[in-house]
């Protein structure tokens, strides 16, 4: 089997699990979202663009901290978690940036027993 394949499965699988819990098929950005809230504990009824990025960020310096990439500092008088980048991403095409994420957010949630 083609680790690309076992990537593949393993994504699938998580994106049946995710929609079983909301009922729709979350897209990547939706999924790094998620992420970003359950680190944060910020859930409000209304987000802003700018908080959604940040979200955004907060995941995915939390999914890429188990390799190296960054390392949590702290978090803020508001409760934002914040980071520090520890080394630069290496150039990747754009296929090997997502599968990259992906392997990522795979061991983020089973880390998380999900």
């Amino acid at each position: 089997m083609i680790a690309g394949d076992d990537l593949q499965q393993r994504w699938w699988n998580l994106e049946a699990k995710l929609v079983e819990r909301f009922g729709k098929k979350p897209d990547m950005e939706a999924i790094l979202f998620l992420i970003g809230m359950q680190e944060t504990g910020f859930i409000r009824q209304k987000i802003t663009k700018e908080q959604k990025q940040d979200l955004m960020h907060v995941a995915i310096c939390t999914v890429l901290s188990p390799s190296g990439y960054y390392e949590f500092e702290g978090k803020d008088a508001d409760g934002w978690p914040h980071f520090k980048q520890l080394k630069e991403h290496k150039a990747m095409l754009l296929h090997e940036q997502e599968n990259f994420l992906k392997d990522h957010i795979l061991f983020y949630f089973e880390q998380q027993d999900f």
